[in-house]
This record gives C-alpha cells, sequence and structure tokens, in this order.
C-alpha cells in the first residue's frame, strides 16, 4: 500500500487550505486508483451556514474531495507532474446518506478511462462501510505553464 500524507498531497494537486478537501491517502496506484479519507469536524467552515441546527457536508463538496482523490491518481503519473486536473463533468450522481461532523468518509476514485487529456473516475464515498455518495466525474488534464511556453 502506498499512503501520502498532507505535504505530500499537496505536492501533487494544487489544492490547499480551505479548499483542500482530503485528509490522507491510505493507497493509490498513478493512473488507476487512490482511496482517501476526510475526518469531517464540527469545526469545518461550512457549518455555520449549512445548517446550524442540523449540520450537514454540503454534497458538492463531497464530489469535490472525491475529485482531489481522482486528481491524486492522475496526477502522479509521471507524465502529469506539475499539471492540474480540471471538472470536465459528473455524471450518475446519487446521495444516499448525509455526511456530519465526527465522520471519518472514506473516498475512493478509481479512473475508467483515459484518451489523451480526458478521462472518466468512478467515484465512491463511503461512512462507516455505507455508500453515502457515488458518481461519475470526467476530468480534464491542463497544460504546465512550461508546456504552454514551449507551444507558443
Amino acid at each position: 500500500m502506498n499512503g501520502l500524507n498532507i505535504k505530500q498531497i499537496q505536492e501533487i494537486i494544487p489544492h490547499r487550505h480551505p479548499f483542500l478537501l482530503i485528509d490522507f491517502i491510505e493507497d493509490f496506484k498513478p493512473g488507476e486508483y487512490a482511496v482517501g479519507y476526510k475526518c469531517v469536524t464540527y469545526r469545518e467552515e461550512f457549518f455555520r451556514g449549512h445548517f446550524p441546527q442540523e449540520p450537514v457536508m454540503p454534497g458538492v463538496l463531497t464530489i469535490e474531495a472525491l475529485a482531489q482523490v481522482g486528481a491524486v491518481a492522475i496526477l502522479s503519473k509521471e507524465e502529469n507532474h506539475g499539471k492540474t486536473a480540471y471538472f470536465g463533468g459528473i455524471q450518475k450522481c446519487r446521495f444516499r446518506g448525509k455526511i456530519v461532523p465526527g465522520d471519518k468518509v472514506r473516498l475512493e476514485t478509481k479512473i475508467i478511462k483515459q484518451k489523451g487529456p480526458i478521462g472518466i473516475g468512478e467515484a465512491a464515498a463511503y461512512v462507516d462501510g455505507k455508500l453515502v455518495v457515488s458518481a461519475e466525474l470526467t476530468f480534464v488534464v491542463g497544460e504546465t505553464e512550461e508546456e504552454k511556453e514551449m507551444r507558443l
């Protein structure tokens, strides 16, 4: 198993606080899959307004966390170092449960297809072994600044 701590994750993807939504990667294989975790605390900024009487992690942030885990998988490939993975689309998204303070969310994204800079990942989030979110995420790997300059 290949694990990554927060500093190693930040060497692969460009996200930073407050928008880095994964705490650690338990396992990954470059270009194939990644499994990470988000430890949800009551101190998350979004809970101040979503919802004060019943704090629930916004679904779109769960999708973003799954995308970040997928970005670790795709951007850890040697040829993608220094690049950014952008959202290209979200398909087959289903929310099956809530994520609340105290939850340790398991985030799994498997790259199922890639052609050139475009790819698709199957993503799923679990709390206590129960599926809470699933989606098919499309991504586009962007050029580095160096590659853009070389093209010009």
